[in-house]
């Protein structure tokens, strides 16, 4: 029972540090990779922006981004850090060692969502 309680408590922390009040929110742009551009182009849905914050290397989604892949790229344009975010995340702890400016790109399909953060 004890164990039980634990758990529940470290829960209750998890969540709670989502919601944090210190994180920095991301505006994130979008771009889009459209091998099919130039054709006739029909009606389509638009695209939810995914909703993002950062506080220190915890990087917490508010919106899915299961399945999509998450990029750091460095100012000479290399991808330094990359992963497919696992289904049902709240929040990923990035890389201690990684500091500075970064663009986080978020890439679902043929868009990506890109803002600048610092670590």
């Amino acid at each position: 029972m004890i164990m039980l309680a634990n758990i529940t408590i470290q829960a209750s922390i998890c969540s709670d540090l989502s919601h944090s009040h210190s994180s920095e929110v991301i505006d994130l742009s979008v771009s889009k990779n459209d091998p099919d551009k130039g054709k006739n182009d029909q009606h389509k849905s638009p695209v939810q922006i995914p909703s993002v914050s950062l506080d220190d290397h915890t990087l917490y989604f508010f919106t899915p981004c299961d399945g999509c892949v998450l990029n750091l790229v460095d100012e000479s344009g290399v991808v330094v850090y990359s992963l497919v975010i696992p289904e049902d995340t709240a929040y990923l702890e990035l890389p201690a060692e990684l500091s500075g400016e970064y663009e986080l790109q978020i890439v679902r399909g043929n868009y990506c969502f890109w803002g600048v953060i610092e670590l």
